[in-house]
């Protein structure tokens, strides 16, 4: 039986998905890209799928490549998985996440595995690419009303939160740390850096003020 703060709605196929993520990246500005990060993000170039994580379970694992896969699908250009983006989260959440933003991770991970297996009467280990999209889009797929009262929610802090509210405060802490961490990783990485956003190793001249078509035929910057 579906938990009662989830209420089913209409599904958005995968490319709806993936053109809000791309809406989303424009907004990110260019990330504080400090040598740590940079060595992480070349950390993940050479792993592959027999990947042993450092902070995530081998559950957690299973959640985070499907999470990232829906996120970022793959179409006619690279998805997340092509470019490690669950590696990158499992060594930034190992490397430099706080303690505390650890343990809200981890449990908001318990929370939506709970969740999982009473909305599918199985464990989450054994989810399919299907059964994640289905939950995507309870989450995601929300009204404007909804969706306002949950960005409000998630500003607030921890110790203000009800507790019969602490559930879906969680999973969606998860849920859009994962998603934060696919863009940050995807667009930083440099197959994506190299191939489908502006990229120029060596800048020539300034030319200010002109428009973004004209500069990069509408593409966002490369670090």
């Amino acid at each position: 039986m579906r938990p009662k703060h989830l209420k089913r709605i209409k599904t958005a196929n995968g490319m709806d998905r993936r053109t809000a993520i791309k809406n989303l990246a424009k907004g990110l500005g260019v990330a504080a890209a400090t040598p740590t990060i940079m060595h992480i993000l070349v950390s993940c170039q050479d792993k592959t799928e027999t990947w042993e994580p450092l902070f995530l379970s081998a559950e957690e694992k299973h959640i985070v490549t499907h999470l990232s896969n829906l996120f970022i699908p793959k179409t006619d250009t690279l998805g997340a998985l092509d470019v490690n983006v669950p590696q990158f989260l499992d060594m930034m959440y190992h490397d430099i996440e706080l303690k505390q933003n650890q343990d809200i991770f981890k449990k908001g991970a318990t929370y939506f595995s709970h969740v999982f297996t009473k909305t599918f009467n199985k464990p989450v280990a054994s989810g399919t690419k299907e059964d994640f999209n289905h939950l995507l889009d309870i989450y995601f797929n929300r009204s404007e009303t909804d969706k306002q009262t949950i960005i409000k929610r998630q500003n607030q802090k921890l110790n203000h939160i009800p507790k019969d509210e602490l559930e879906p405060f969680h999973v969606y802490k998860f849920l859009f740390s994962v998603r934060y961490y696919a863009i940050f990783g995807y667009c930083t990485s440099e197959e994506v850096g190299e191939t489908i956003l502006a990229y120029d190793p060596v800048p020539g001249n300034y030319l200010g003020c002109i428009p973004l078509e004209e500069a990069t035929q509408g593409k966002t910057w490369s670090l």
